[in-house]
């Protein structure tokens, strides 16, 4: 191995990492020249993905420049019933097979900003287990333990509080593991929430003959609010498929605290450098660095300049997204097509904090129906510009 990419297979299995699994045969098997076939699986629960995700997506790119296999496994049969949550809830409704695949196509598009789609061998675990019987299925599950299943800390927080498991969600663990079974791989990428479940395929491969996969942990990206991981639900997130100023804008709210992880996760900048420069100037390198890496160079420097504009002279952005409607139609319902908000319930909380303004006016009708061209402010980041066709 040449000394270049020595020093960036070095930079790769440390930075940003939480910790690794089975470092020691990885080690090996990446020192012998091996090209590694390296997994990471994705059940599709959204539209769009978010920077929480890039964090995983980079470090397979990062594999990908130096050569080895990345498997990009869609779940669209886990993701049917979903991997099990901790939350009050209980178990996740059930989704259909249409729907997950649908989602499916839209990330891989995103997806592909960060990875090589053209290098990329993408599979679904509909494979297997469409074609599985319910013997298979059971003989599956004779190689694992009830026990073993319900140490995850989720299952007992449930049980601390008295709640439901549903008898299909101890199975997910062990249906992600033999994924990694049927594609025979050395090496899982995932981030820290998926450890037990990524743990399960290294027991599976041994139980099948297989060398045990080593495990990469990512830690999982701090969203907006300085507190909480990056979650659409939680509303404190940047989607790989936003707007220039957008990102830029967001970036540019993030606490300090945040910067150095946004740095090391998100960028390929030296963060020894960054820290020297103050805070402010700081977050601006960052967001300028990250939108250049998902909408280009000229994109980036536009992007900064309307934040000047915006954010430190107090005026509007001359170019912001665009939309076209036929007829007079609730604002709520344009920004919720638009994928600008999330919920009506969101739309509401803006409304009533003074977040959403109209033609540079602040509205308080959470009813509001625009019948005429019109520029929209959504809190501080957010524009839109509506006109009819």
């Amino acid at each position: 191995m040449k000394i270049a990419d020595q020093n960036k297979l070095k930079e790769v299995l440390t930075r940003g990492i939480k910790k690794i699994i089975g470092k020691e045969n990885l080690e090996k098997k990446l020192a012998s020249g091996k090209i590694l076939r390296v997994k990471h699986g994705v059940d599709p629960t959204t539209a769009d993905l978010h920077f929480g995700y890039a964090v995983i997506y980079r470090k397979l790119r990062q594999f990908q420049d130096l050569g080895h296999k990345i498997i990009f496994l869609i779940g669209d049969f886990t993701g049917c019933f979903g991997d099990p949550t901790d939350r009050a809830a209980g178990p996740r409704p059930m989704r259909d097979k249409k729907e997950v695949q649908k989602l499916a196509k839209n990330y891989l598009k995103q997806a592909g900003k960060i990875l090589n789609l053209q290098k990329l061998e993408v599979r679904y675990n509909s494979e297997w287990y469409d074609r599985m019987s319910a013997e298979e299925l059971l003989r599956l599950m004779s190689r694992f333990t009830a026990a073993r299943m319900m140490e995850r800390d989720m299952f007992q927080e449930r049980i601390k509080k008295g709640l439901d498991i549903g008898l299909h969600e101890p199975v997910y663990p062990a249906l992600q593991g033999y994924d990694s079974v049927m594609l025979k791989s050395d090496l899982t990428v995932i981030g820290s929430d998926q450890e037990f479940n990524e743990f399960q395929g290294r027991r599976a491969q041994e139980k099948f003959g297989q060398e045990p996969q080593s495990l990469l942990i990512m830690p999982l990206l701090t969203g907006l609010d300085g507190q909480r991981k990056m979650s659409q639900s939680l509303e404190n997130y940047i989607g790989l498929a936003e707007g220039s100023d957008s990102q830029y804008g967001k970036i540019m709210s993030l606490p300090d605290s945040l910067i150095k992880e946004y740095v090391v996760l998100l960028t390929d900048l030296d963060y020894e450098e960054i820290k020297k420069l103050h805070f402010r100037d700081a977050k601006m390198r960052l967001a300028r660095e990250i939108v250049k890496n998902y909408h280009g160079k000229k994109a980036a420097e536009e992007a900064e300049e309307n934040f000047k504009k915006v954010f430190q002279k107090g005026a509007w952005p001359k170019k912001m997204p665009e939309v076209f409607i036929k007829s007079p139609v609730k604002l709520s319902k344009i920004l919720l097509a638009q994928k600008i908000i999330l919920s009506n319930a969101e739309f509401r909380r803006l409304v009533k904090s003074q977040g959403i303004k109209v033609d540079q006016k602040i509205i308080s009708d959470i009813n509001l129906i625009i019948d005429k061209p019109a520029a929209i402010r959504i809190g501080r980041l957010r524009f839109l510009k509506i006109n009819f066709k």
